[in-house]
Formats: C-alpha cells, sequence, structure tokens
C-alpha cells in the first residue's frame, strides 16, 4: 500500500471505538458505542485512492515503497538528503557504466555529503529487467551494490507507481513527461524536492557539478 491512503472518517460520537474489517479491501468498518444512550453508529471510512493524490504532494516524503526485500519503506527516512531516483535494468547497455558509476558517487559522497541513491527495477524498456526480486538482488550483489534497491516497479502507464508518477510530474521530459529508457535519473534536494532531471545518455559522473548545487 502506497502513502496516499487517507480516511476521511465523521464519528456521531465519543469513544470508546472499535474496528472492525469488512470484506471489502478498500474500506474499513467503525462502530462507536455511545453508553448514555445505547446507541451504535457505524461509519464506513473510504480510502482515496493514488493516481488522484500525487499531484497534491508537497515532497517524496509522502510516499511509501517496497524496497527490494518487500519491506514497506517511508520515504520520509531520507529527510535531510540529497538524492538520486533512478529507474535501472539488469541487461541494457547502460548497465555496467551507470551501475559502476553509481556506486563511485555514493562511495564518495554517502558519508561526507549524504548522498543517497534510489534504484527502482523496471522491466518496461525491451524486458530488460525481466528478473524476480531474488534474481535481481543476486546481480546487484555481484556489483557490489550498496545503496538501496527498491521493488521492480512501472514507471509509465496508468499502473506506474504513484511516486514515479509524482517526479514526472514535477520534472517533465523531452518531448513528453514519460520515461524514455532506462536509468532516467532524478535528483531530489534535501527538501525532498525533485528539482533536476537527466536522461540515460548522462553519465552518473557527470552529475556531481549539479549535486553540488544542493549539498
Amino acid at each position: 500500500m502506497y502513502m496516499f491512503c487517507e480516511y476521511n472518517l465523521t464519528l456521531c460520537c465519543l469513544l470508546p471505538v472499535f474496528v472492525i474489517p469488512l470484506q471489502s479491501q478498500d474500506n474499513c468498518g467503525i462502530i462507536t458505542l455511545n453508553n448514555r444512550n445505547n446507541c451504535l453508529y457505524c461509519v464506513t471510512a473510504a480510502k482515496m485512492s493514488n493516481p488522484e493524490n500525487y499531484k497534491n504532494a508537497k515532497s517524496i516524503y509522502e510516499f511509501t515503497c517496497r524496497d527490494i526485500k518487500g519491506n514497506e519503506v517511508s520515504l520520509e527516512k531520507y529527510r535531510g538528503h540529497v538524492c538520486i531516483i533512478v529507474n535501472v535494468a539488469s541487461q541494457c547497455g547502460y548497465t555496467k557504466n551507470h551501475y559502476a558509476e553509481l556506486g563511485e558517487l555514493y562511495d564518495q559522497y554517502a558519508e561526507s555529503k549524504g548522498l543517497r541513491i534510489l534504484a527502482f527495477p523496471c522491466n518496461q524498456f525491451a524486458n530488460e529487467e525481466p528478473g524476480t526480486s531474488e534474481e535481481i538482488c543476486q546481480f546487484v550483489s555481484s556489483k557490489n551494490v550498496k545503496f538501496d534497491m527498491f521493488e521492480k516497479v512501472n514507471v509509465n502507464g496508468s499502473d506506474a507507481h504513484p511516486l514515479w508518477k509524482y517526479l514526472k510530474h514535477k520534472q517533465g521530459g523531452t518531448l513528453g513527461d514519460f520515461i524514455k529508457w532506462n536509468f532516467t535519473k532524478f535528483i531530489v534536494d534535501k527538501d525532498g524536492q525533485p528539482v533536476e532531471r537527466h536522461g540515460p545518455s548522462t553519465s552518473p559522473k557527470d552529475l556531481v557539478k549539479n549535486l553540488e548545487k544542493y549539498w
């Protein structure tokens, strides 16, 4: 479940409140008991859907993602850090160079400048990331990757992860906002704002001067 899950509650009575799950995955029921008149009130809390909400986000900190192990991660953990968010693939022509240079950036600036790199595998471009999470883990381990790897996502289309919809909304691309290929890189400043977007032809090492503006 992504972070844009909000609940709109209107309660008619005071506590105590009991939460009872309903059959629908999108709703829960809340029953409140008013002891003074022995009446029961049932209130339904409707979950807001992700696609309508990503444009209202104030920063990346409002999103959650699953890491490569399947654990929910709030991007709040990156508050105060300059970040690179990138869609990656294991079988792309850019793979070797990008993984090597992203690793070098992380090794050089993670401790000294607080740089964080968030890598999202994606199989939408020529099926160049076909593996399972376990296979991707094995691949990045062979590359000695130390930066943060996340679960495979879609970055384009109606089922794109809300974070990626937000990134594209804030930093549009040439000839359309959609992601053109693997290894599109977004720079996010210390306030969680996407401030720059760079395509796969830009080598990570060439981002140093750009990153220096946000340390």
